[in-house]
């Protein structure tokens, strides 16, 4: 009975749909959340056709990358369950609702490492194997194996450049140099990293060259204007954070201007992107409170704006002991907090200690802590994903 149903219900769509204008439907197809769009394709086989066609997928895509919509994210947690994802969706954040869907494992686990137009680059924790996937239409390539340092996963960044229609995976391979070469020698030269970048589709990764920089493993990089950006210390006898880009085009390093957000060079803690522009978290010690500047027309040091000054909080999902630590310690949480993004709403996401999601609302100053079904408990790492059914040939 219910069956029958369903197929009167599929039949009715699809005759409801041949009565409308192919770009009608298009244009309300491309509109919808991942979710709603997965749906659809369950409705019937016309419908399946028309959302699997390469040009609804990349209008689909276009839309929702768009600035200004609320993003979605995929959440990933190796402990106590290993290789355990979730793809989450402010889609209907305005109304107070979060999407949740608990995305299938691997078959061996994998680590999370960038996402760009809709795919995900991970690596393979065991084999060491760089991967593209899509995971909602589970479609996957295993990249060439790395030229050197097979055995090491560094830094990964994967970016798309327009101009030439190509996706590229940078990698970035920190070296220590034991000992100088002569006395004078400048203490920078003792760190080293080698980068290697891979064209998708060609056969081999191209070693570029050794670079005097260490970037921070637990700081995402940000990608904006088809640059790639991360935290840098010079060397290994200063803490001083460099803000340094890599352009997917020229493939060349470049030193980016700072904003002058604090007394010293140490207070910048991560990077990420909002609203389009590259955005630095900067910590004081001396109030405790966590700054957002945004730089706001790219590569000019004087469009630096402070945006947002956040206060202290503390997430009631942090463990007793976890607590304990931060008050015995007077150790500031903010600390160890990210900004994800900025909502529609003006709200900010944070994430506090890779335990918790928190939305804080800059008008009221208050804090509203976000949970979903089969959350994970422990340290999970969270990056900005589109939901699309996006493929490399599109």
């Amino acid at each position: 009975m219910e069956e029958s149903k369903l197929l009167k219900k599929g039949q009715t769509a699809a005759n409801m749909m041949d009565r409308l204008p192919q770009e009608v439907i298009v244009h309300v197809l491309s509109k919808l959340p991942l979710t709603s769009l997965l749906n659809s394709k369950l409705v019937c086989k016309a419908w399946r056709t028309l959302i699997q066609d390469p040009f609804l997928i990349g209008k689909h895509l276009s839309y929702l990358a768009e600035v200004g919509n609320d993003p979605s994210f995929i959440l990933q947690s190796n402990w106590p369950i290993p290789d355990q994802r979730h793809f989450l969706d402010f889609f209907d954040h305005s109304e107070g609702k979060v999407i949740s869907k608990k995305l299938p494992t691997s078959t061996t686990p994998m680590n999370l490492m960038d996402s760009c137009n809709g795919l995900l680059c991970m690596y393979d924790i065991t084999c060491r194997n760089v991967y593209i996937c899509n995971p909602f239409t589970r479609q996957s390539i295993e990249l060439p194996n790395l030229v050197n340092h097979q055995s090491k996963v560094g830094n990964l960044g994967f970016g798309f450049l327009q101009t030439t229609n190509e996706y590229k995976v940078i990698q970035i391979v920190f070296r220590r140099k034991l000992k100088r070469n002569h006395p004078d020698e400048d203490p920078s030269m003792l760190i080293q990293s080698e980068v290697q970048i891979l064209t998708v589709g060609t056969p081999s990764w191209r070693i570029l060259k050794t670079i005097p920089y260490r970037f921070k493993l637990s700081a995402s990089n940000a990608f904006v204007n088809e640059r790639f950006h991360w935290l840098s210390k010079p060397n290994k006898y200063t803490m001083a954070s460099l803000l340094i880009s890599f352009d997917l085009e020229t493939e060349q390093f470049q030193k980016v201007p700072k904003p002058n957000c604090c007394g010293s060079d140490m207070c910048l803690r991560f990077l990420s992107v909002v609203r389009g522009c590259l955005s630095a978290g900067a910590f004081h010690e001396n109030d405790g409170r966590l700054e957002i500047w945004v730089m706001k027309e790219y590569g000019a040091k004087e469009s630096w704006i402070k945006e947002y000054s956040i206060g202290t909080y503390l997430p009631s999902t942090l463990t007793r002991q976890e607590t304990r630590h931060f008050a015995y310690s007077r150790i500031n949480p903010n600390l160890y907090v990210q900004v994800l993004c900025v909502l529609r709403s003006g709200e900010i996401l944070l994430v506090y200690q890779r335990r918790a999601l928190v939305v804080y609302n800059p008008q009221s100053e208050t804090f509203k802590e976000i949970t979903f079904p089969e959350m994970p408990t422990y340290w999970f790492k969270t990056i900005i994903h589109v939901g699309s059914l996006n493929w490399l040939h599109n």
